[in-house]
């Protein structure tokens, strides 16, 4: 099975930013539509390079995020930001990272009441990780005017490594995130740091039958833990198309669901929990359709009996007009049971090195799709990796990861009708 995620794209960092560029068109509208989609603001570096996780979004409508690259000091491509910004995209605050304090956040942050923000670096810290000479990530928090208290610097060993996935907090504030690497299987663990910093390794993945590569957890309402190991399952290291996990309170560790290809491959997203126990994401690869070498994706459900239910393939329609590997999630679910998200490619348009630019879009209850918007590559981005939020008025907002210059977006009029 494959072994990289769909976001290859990201990992690529900065090297076809000049041709996407010099390849930008914009985007037509009829003469009389109304536009539904504003571009709300374009980093320049500066203040960040490369947004890919999901944005927070307060009462008053300001969002808060992060960057993987760019900022004020200097690392190889920028040792990356966290963000505020008004509700017209004006920046209110920046806090750049410079390595000892992390490097790279990409995942996304978490706001708790008082207005605080916590989130990981997946690289940078401690310079004493054997693993990685840059650190091997972070736990941080950032208090409401974007000041940052590091709250632990991973070592490798037995703590894992190159942490990507966003934080969890429970009732008593402490965090739960996921490391892609290390541990003591070398397949990635699931941590828990305390408010004071304490750090414990709650559970090591083999990468055998329990997976590998776990990419975030969630919590229910008593503190069970939820996510998906992007590989394992198959019985050999850090093999198979994936699976997903619950770890319990008295951390007994429990596989749900393993995918198998035609249902899905290489779950990369954070799962939901709607109030009947019913788990959504999406998998990178698998599928119906054949397009795709290993299939070009799925949108799924796992009900509280394991039955895992495919509620969509990418590239169901001719030149995947709808949508090709759906990104990091997590979806967005409604009130009426319409789920919102996006895919890396896929979309109307190939401006995009050749390739199509991604799309953003709506899945009903009874499994139709409809593309919300098509990427062109130019003044709306490309690339929309990181997964959406949604106001109280149906709006939805997220990032791309490219594009002209890098673009927070929304869409104009609500999503839900």
């Amino acid at each position: 099975m494959r072994l990289e995620k769909p976001k290859y794209i990201a990992r690529a960092k900065f090297g076809i930013i000049a041709t996407l560029f010099l390849a930008t068109t914009t985007l037509t509208q009829p003469a009389k539509a109304k536009p539904k989609f504003k571009v709300l603001h374009k980093f320049h570096w500066t203040d960040g390079a490369g947004p890919v996780g999901a944005l927070v979004r307060d009462a008053a409508g300001n969002l808060y995020g992060v960057t993987g690259g760019g900022g004020n000091h200097v690392c190889t491509q920028g040792c990356g930001t966290a963000f505020k910004l008004d509700e017209s995209g004006k920046q209110v605050w920046l806090h750049s990272f410079n390595g000892k304090n992390g490097l790279g956040p990409e995942a996304g942050l978490l706001r708790d009441s008082l207005g605080n923000l916590y989130g990981t670096t997946m690289l940078g810290g401690d310079v004493n990780c054997k693993e990685v000479s840059l650190g091997c990530g972070t736990v941080f928090k950032l208090n409401a005017m974007g000041r940052e208290t590091l709250l632990y610097k991973l070592k490798g060993k037995p703590d894992g490594w190159a942490v990507d996935s966003p934080v969890a907090r429970d009732t008593k504030g402490n965090l739960y995130a996921t490391t892609e690497y290390g541990g003591a299987y070398e397949a990635g663990v699931i941590l828990k740091v305390t408010p004071d910093g304490d750090e414990t390794v709650l559970y090591n993945f083999t990468g055998d039958s329990d997976g590998c590569r776990p990419v975030g957890v969630i919590l229910d309402a008593v503190g069970n833990l939820y996510g998906a190991a992007e590989l394992g399952g198959s019985g050999t290291f850090c093999s198979g198309d994936g699976l997903i996990f619950k770890l319990d309170t008295t951390g007994n560790f429990t596989v749900l669901y393993r995918f198998g290809g035609s249902d899905g491959s290489a779950p990369d997203s954070i799962l939901i929990l709607d109030a009947d126990g019913n788990l959504y994401g999406t998998t990178g690869y698998g599928g119906s359709s054949n397009i795709c070498t290993y299939g070009c994706g799925t949108v799924f459900e796992l009900t509280p009996s394991q039955q895992e239910n495919v509620l969509y393939s990418f590239c169901s329609l001719s030149n995947c007009e709808d949508g090709q590997y759906p990104g990091g999630g997590p979806l967005v679910r409604d009130s009426n049971g319409n789920l919102y998200g996006t895919t890396d490619l896929g979309g109307a348009y190939r401006n995009c090195n050749q390739d199509t630019c991604g799309v953003v879009f709506k899945l009903d209850s009874a499994g139709n799709e409809t593309v919300l918007h098509s990427f062109t590559g130019g003044a709306d981005g490309a690339f929309p990796y990181a997964g959406l939020v949604m106001d109280d008025s149906g709006y939805l907002y997220g990032t791309t990861w490219q594009g002209g210059t890098r673009t927070v977006v929304s869409t104009s009029s609500p999503a839900v009708e």
